[in-house]
């Protein structure tokens, strides 16, 4: 049998640390080693019980959990799971705790305690034992490198009409930051389906806007895929693209889960194959389990071509590996190659075209 997940909890809160214990103890696989008030007792009970994962709080005294990460991270990196209050504030610092190098949050109830502390152990349960399976070895002495694209504007000016699709989960929020940093205000549409709650995407989108060339928004029913811009799929929905004229647009809609999903990648990619065929690009990055391989798949039958993102750069090698075992990528890169190898593809696209 494998050895537990030994698990410490970071929490201000003596009641939260106790229910939290007690759900994650009902897990077989997880035992809990320690728990911490606030970073401070945190950093010792680290080093003294050595867990594989870590649960965080975010607002706490003395030290918010965000600097701690920032602070933890480049020396003792673990995979952390965040679990926060789902308000504007939250979700902002929520974000930034991704960025700092947790890999996955987890939304406290706020309404409907009963049910919703069910739910939201379940969940926390789950991400625990995916969140024991991430490397975060690379935060050690991290520093992150995007490069700009050199392409000059003039080569990607008759790639107008074609789409860039991208799927992600665990680890997805950074490997996407990276990629669509690189990508020129002159990047066809771009398209992105990223694991995560409603209400969260849109603050991502808002983020990505802030630090990016190109515009970026949460999608709506009839946004149109254009030059400049990245279209973030709504947590919640399921978004495709169908095809209008002309010009590809996208639609959001409430719909049944999909590998357990709602965006799910594989419906995307699906649409993607059926709508845009050989006029699009594929990429699928870091990420637990296997959304977007069968997607991604079929966009590469329609003659698209693939990208996935290799094993030593992903927090989570599943998703790019599910697709690379059933033949549905075509090449690997460092996520620091892929916003130039997507524009390469782009271009060769154009040059066919011509």
């Amino acid at each position: 049998m494998a050895a537990p997940i030994r698990v410490v909890i970071i929490d201000d809160s003596a009641l939260v640390r106790d229910i939290l214990g007690k759900g994650l103890s009902a897990d077989p696989r997880i035992e809990i080693v320690g728990a911490a008030g606030d970073p401070f007792a945190a950093r010792d009970c680290i080093l003294r019980t050595r867990p594989d994962v870590l649960t965080l709080d975010i607002e706490m005294p003395r030290m918010d959990g965000v600097e701690f990460l920032r602070r933890l991270m480049p020396h003792v990196p673990i995979p952390t799971v965040v679990c926060s209050s789902l308000t504007v504030r939250g979700g902002r610092t929520s974000l930034d705790a991704l960025d700092a190098g947790a890999v996955d949050i987890v939304t406290k109830p706020t309404s409907n305690l009963a049910r919703g502390l069910n739910g939201m152990l379940n969940e926390l349960r789950t991400k625990v034992k995916i969140a024991a399976t991430c490397d975060v070895s690379h935060w050690k002495h991290r520093k992150r490198d995007v490069r700009p694209s050199k392409l000059s504007p003039k080569l990607l000016a008759g790639s107008t009409d074609k789409v860039i699709a991208i799927g992600a989960s665990t680890g997805g929020t950074a490997a996407i930051s990276t990629v669509i940093q690189g990508l020129p205000v002159t990047t066809p549409g771009v398209i992105v389906v990223q694991h995560m709650p409603a209400n969260y995407t849109r603050m991502f989108a808002d983020r990505l806007n802030q630090q990016c060339d190109m515009t970026v928004k949460e999608a709506e029913s009839g946004d149109r895929i254009m030059q400049g811009r990245v279209l973030i799929a709504p947590g919640g929905l399921q978004m495709r693209i169908r095809r209008s004229g002309g010009h590809y647009l996208v639609t959001c809609q409430e719909g049944e889960l999909v590998n357990g999903h709602a965006p799910s990648v594989d419906v995307l990619f699906a649409s993607v194959a059926e709508y845009a065929g050989p006029n699009a690009v594929g990429v699928i990055l870091t990420g637990m389990g296997a959304d977007g391989a069968k997607g991604l798949l079929k966009m590469r039958l329609r003659g698209a071509p693939t990208l996935g993102q290799n094993e030593t750069t992903c927090v989570v090698y599943g998703m790019p590996n599910a697709a690379n075992r059933i033949g549905a990528v075509e090449n690997e890169y460092p996520i620091d190659e892929m916003a130039e190898s997507i524009l390469n593809r782009v271009v060769a696209m154009a040059d066919v075209a011509r």
